[in-house]
């Protein structure tokens, strides 16, 4: 329970998760037979639930089991389902489902702007008029929801730099949790973090640290789901599907462009 209700254990960042999955099925041209109508109409029905939720308490990424808050994370994830809604209904030409779900994202845009933004810490927050910082902020841009150079977000990430670095690690964030206080980092958020660095143009860095968790794998070139972050010793739950991609998505951020090698 968190105070004197029954907590459910939500995760409102699912909505836009399950519409950025489905989104490039409208629009790559190689597949036989793209997504349409029906499948659109469908996944409407998810954006009315990002909609109706962008702004509720949740449990977050990261599952907390016994409290819970607006996420910005969260939010900024049912913002990514109605945007991506809008361009499908662009793409299918849909004017009246575009504007009806552009006015939607704009909406969430405008709430996240002014609610997870705290001009103290330069920075946005883990959630809502917060103090905190976690590492899924580093997803901000990603999910395009604001460009990398922007000041907000250059903000952010040296406030992440500031709280959750750790020598050649992040941690997811810092707090106390439903297991106390956190001793390992978060090997995803490592990787996060690299993309972050080359999106905003600081390539040496984000290479340097992306060798370092190169060299920290087994044997087997495999990584966990933490590693302490004095002695590199992995910890948690191995294999993990999430820091393998992490090295793909950095590797071929990080290589250079077919033009510049043939």
């Amino acid at each position: 329970r968190v105070g004197n209700q029954a907590y459910q254990h939500d995760q409102h960042d699912s909505y836009g998760s399950v519409v950025l999955a489905i989104t490039q099925a409208f629009f790559d041209q190689r597949l036989r037979q793209p997504a349409g109508l029906n499948t659109f109409q469908r996944l409407e029905a998810i954006g009315d639930q990002a909609f109706a939720r962008f702004d509720k308490p949740d449990a977050g990424l990261w599952e907390f089991r016994t409290r819970a808050r607006v996420h910005t994370h969260s939010s900024v994830m049912c913002w990514a389902a109605c945007d991506r809604l809008a361009r499908i209904a662009r793409h299918l030409n849909l004017a009246e489902r575009m504007a009806h779900w552009q006015t939607r994202a704009d909406r969430i845009r405008e709430t996240v702007l002014r609610e997870a933004w705290n001009p103290r810490l330069n920075s946005f927050t883990a959630g809502f008029n917060d103090e905190e910082i976690d590492a899924s902020l580093l997803l901000m841009h990603e999910v395009g929801f604001i460009r990398p150079e922007d000041p907000r977000f250059v903000g952010t990430v040296a406030a992440v730099e500031r709280d959750l670095r750790r020598g050649q690690h992040l941690f997811r964030y810092v707090q106390p949790d439903d297991f106390g206080q956190p001793e390992n980092a978060f090997v995803v958020c490592t990787f996060w973090y690299i993309e972050a660095l080359i999106a905003q143009g600081r390539t040496t860095e984000a290479r340097e640290l992306f060798e370092n968790m190169l060299a920290c794998r087994n044997h087997l070139g495999l990584l966990s789901e933490d590693i302490d972050p004095e002695t590199n010793e992995l910890w948690g739950n191995f294999p993990q599907t999430y820091p393998l991609v992490g090295i793909v998505n950095c590797a071929m951020k990080l290589s250079k462009t077919w033009e510049e090698v043939v």
